[in-house]
């Protein structure tokens, strides 16, 4: 009796662990699980299988006992354990799906894939045990009542592959012959091979589950629905590397950013930054050098510019700013301090450094 007890309070204690799992497995803005229909009706059939597999591991305990050198006592206990583990096992999964987007496309009662298939192998895997169980109490029982098990014989491929097929005799084919014959060649009334028609009948219930989930319900996604999916999350990721490639931009890699949206927010980094030294149009004063004309003093490309922004030039009175601007932010200042070379701003200060000249590429397209 305490045997009995101890089993059946570990089948219990794994499906208070299991049921917390399932509330978790839906999404943050979708309603529990567990009030769908679909959900809860796998979720009841779980547990009337686990209720079977209870019943018959007793029943396989009893008979063990009269003859318990065949099987042991315990082979029970650790397919209750084993079920209970299999319930507990959705609830890990489920727990991984809370983090979810919610425009991901849900199964039945909101689960997510992972969830979703658990719980259909969990049913398999149950089945699958109560096969196993009837398979050792048939052999328990016929052998503690002197029947022993027929031995094994060797399978007749032929003969299955007839009663799959369901092949008439050559005796038998008197029986359905039609009556129509054409030069000598006569017809056979055969019945359609039972692999066929169970196939065709799967077809049929799959057309239905399929027009119900597709068309009725609108549980999923037609392929049109897929593909604006798939495009919605190609530019998510696009843009999320787009932006990563930007804040790796350097001095070797900078180029000029001639969007005029870019520009302004360069423009009003600079002038936040930069203008108490070179002035809010860059026409420079007494601190710093003026930065529109051709002249300057470490390098007038891109990344002369870049680099000087970035590293600064301690020994002269400019400070680095890679630790306070971005690198997307150093690029939007290089591109509008080359931006503004030119412009003739009044109060300009007068030409310090070398003339700087800049390179045209052979090819222009390569810019």
């Amino acid at each position: 009796m305490q045997n009995k007890f101890k089993y059946f309070l570990t089948l219990f204690m794994s499906l208070g662990v299991a049921l917390p799992g399932f509330a978790k497995s839906q999404y943050a803005p979708v309603k529990s699980s567990i009030s769908d229909p679909t959900v809860l009706t796998m979720v009841i059939l779980m547990f009337v299988l686990l209720l079977i597999i209870a019943l018959l591991a007793n029943v396989l305990i009893g008979a063990s006992r009269i003859k318990t050198d065949e099987i042991k006592k315990t082979d029970a206990g650790k397919v209750a354990l084993l079920i209970g583990a299999l319930f507990v096992s959705p609830a890990l999964f489920a727990q991984e799906t809370t983090e979810v987007v919610a425009k991901t496309v849900l199964y039945p009662g909101g689960l997510s894939a992972t969830a979703f298939y658990v719980m259909i192998s969990v049913l398999v895997i149950e089945l699958m045990v109560i096969l196993y169980l009837l398979v050792q109490i048939k052999i328990v029982l016929s052998k503690n009542f002197g029947k022993e098990t027929a031995p094994k014989k060797s399978i007749d491929w032929a003969k299955l592959w007839n009663k799959l097929n369901k092949f008439k005799s050559k005796e038998e084919e008197a029986g359905i012959v039609m009556e129509h014959e054409y030069d000598g060649i006569r017809e056979l009334d055969n019945r359609l091979p039972p692999w066929w028609l169970y196939g065709f009948y799967f077809t049929i219930i799959f057309s239905v589950v399929y027009l119900w989930r597709y068309h009725v319900a609108e549980s999923a996604p037609l392929s049109h629905q897929e593909y604006e999916i798939s495009v919605a999350e190609a530019k998510i990721r696009q843009e999320a590397y787009l932006k990563n490639a930007a804040n790796n931009v350097d001095e070797n890699s900078v180029v000029y950013i001639d969007d005029a949206s870019q520009l302004a927010l360069g423009q009003k980094v600079f002038i936040d930054n930069c203008s108490a030294c070179h002035g809010k149009v860059g026409e420079g004063n007494a601190i710093g050098p003026n930065l529109t004309d051709d002249y300057w003093i470490h390098g007038g490309s891109m990344a002369d510019i870049f680099k000087s922004i970035k590293y600064g030039w301690p020994d002269k009175g400019m400070r680095s700013w890679q630790e306070d601007l971005s690198p997307v932010q150093m690029a939007q200042i290089a591109s509008f301090i080359k931006s503004i070379k030119g412009s003739n701003p009044p109060n300009a200060k007068e030409p310090q450094g070398e003339l700087y000249t800049e390179e045209v590429p052979d090819n222009p397209s390569q810019e």
